[in-house]
């Protein structure tokens, strides 16, 4: 199950006992808000792309959308997103539930510039019912992230 997956990877750092997990659906940016009771744009939504032969990951503030533009200039080449099956079977989790922690090994996360601008920020847990409150700091140690990157635009 992936949330034991993230939760053993968290118990690394001494986070696991902090893994929120609710009574209703967080799988979606709106969802995972009214589960957790923030807003919308403090939800770090796990986006999972294909580059190259690889799988990455971008933890991107719940109010932005890619930029296409940006992406390309950034990963020199255009942005495909996997496949939800694509997704279980590369990143380790199900769509819903994509988070950094406890994932294959050799996806490469990035964190995007929209989170800088909140204190604390609520990724997913391996679950569509499961979330973490950490400060980007603590986002940055458990997520084994490679660069900040600045690939988002508004919604």
């Amino acid at each position: 199950m992936a949330i034991e997956r993230a939760r053993e990877w968290l118990e690394k750092w001494g986070m696991a006992d902090r893994i929120l997990e609710f009574d209703v659906s967080s799988a979606t940016v709106e969802l995972a808000a009214r589960a957790v009771g923030c807003e919308p744009a403090r939800i770090a939504k796990t986006l999972s792309f294909q580059v190259d032969d690889s799988a990455i990951l971008i933890v991107a503030a719940g109010d932005q959308k890619i930029d296409n533009h940006k992406y390309k200039e950034t990963f020199h080449t255009k942005a495909r997103m996997l496949t939800p099956e694509q997704v279980e079977r590369q990143i380790g989790h199900a769509v819903g539930g994509v988070c950094p922690f406890g994932i294959e090994e050799g996806v490469q996360v990035y964190l995007d510039e929209s989170l800088k601008r909140f204190e604390t920020v609520y990724p997913a847990c391996g679950s569509s019912n499961s979330a973490i409150e950490l400060t980007l700091e603590e986002l940055e140690r458990c997520s084994g992230y490679s660069a900040w990157i600045d690939v988002c635009k508004s919604i």
